[in-house]
């Protein structure tokens, strides 16, 4: 097995799979890598998603929020097409909606509002104290290095993104992970991204799925896997309030303040390393016990 993409080639290979290629005014298609996964990372779909609607509003306009519904898994192994239509077009907002379908059948769907810039008022709550910094903690390697038993998809996959987790991840072994109600992720694209911020938006969309329902499972101490937990996205809500580089440090802050009937709810807010709130994000998630019905 060939070893994983890391830095700026496995950036590069993102930026391949975010430059969709276009069909029509309002039709475009997109890949997949090809990482031995069973079904489409969620986060990859949405940035997809984000992309096509982008193409259609005129550049001065900027995403402000996203929301997202996971109808069905997708095939990695078959190109997703992306039909947008235009809900408004006003003064000063942008609405679209994005559906992307595989084998004739709606896997994702999303309605994005993008903005011209305005100025107004302007306050943040402030980033959570004394944080270890992305230089402080373990890296990604470290832990796939101390649990490589465990590691599965993540030692395998391109390491586009540099993940830092201020806590323990996820996916370690049951009895490895204390219960705590955050679970705080250092994270920044692991390269040099374009200018564009539409390019921003959609990396930052691809890595926000990354780990918020980690802190669903945080709060019970729980895994991801054999002896743990399996799930799955069901929804995801983003909201980007301030300019920012997604290929430049920023802290993922997160809880998860309920879960009931399978389903976990997780919040996080994104900071940077100088403490600017620059996003905000929501999921549920659908998660059952190894080995429990489907």
């Amino acid at each position: 097995m060939n070893a994983p993409l890391r830095g700026q080639a496995a950036v590069d290979q993102l930026l391949e799979i975010l430059d969709l290629k276009q069909v029509d005014a309002a039709t475009f298609v997109g890949e997949s890598p090809q990482t031995g996964a069973q079904r489409v990372f969620g986060g990859q779909v949405a940035g997809q998603a984000l992309v096509a609607a982008g193409r259609t509003v005129e550049p001065d306009r900027f995403v402000h929020s996203l929301h997202g519904y996971f109808v069905r898994p997708g095939d990695p192994n078959e190109p997703i097409r992306f039909t947008v239509e235009n809900i408004r077009d006003g003064r000063s907002f942008s609405v679209r909606r994005s559906v992307a379908q595989q084998h004739g059948r709606t896997i994702f769907f999303m309605s994005a509002s993008f903005q011209v810039r305005e100025e107004g008022l302007d306050h943040y709550l402030p980033a959570p104290a004394n944080v270890p910094g992305p230089d402080e903690v373990p890296t990604m390697a470290d832990w796939v290095e101390r649990y490589p038993s465990r590691a599965g998809i993540f030692a395998t996959s391109p390491q586009a993104i540099d993940v830092r987790y201020v806590g323990v991840p996820g996916w370690v072994p049951p009895g490895d992970r204390v219960v705590s109600e955050q679970q705080r992720v250092w994270m920044r694209i692991n390269g040099v991204l374009p200018d564009d911020p539409l390019i921003h938006a959609c990396a930052l969309t691809y890595a926000s799925d990354l780990s918020l329902l980690d802190s669903v499972l945080s709060a019970h101490g729980e895994v991801w896997g054999p002896g743990g937990v399996i799930g799955a996205s069901l929804d995801h809500a983003l909201w980007l309030h301030r300019p920012f580089r997604a290929d430049e440090w920023f802290l993922y802050d997160c809880t998860s303040p309920s879960a009931s009937g399978s389903r976990g709810l997780a919040m996080g807010r994104m900071f940077t390393q100088d403490g600017r709130h620059i996003a905000s994000a929501v999921q549920e998630g659908l998660l059952r016990r190894v080995g429990s019905r489907a």
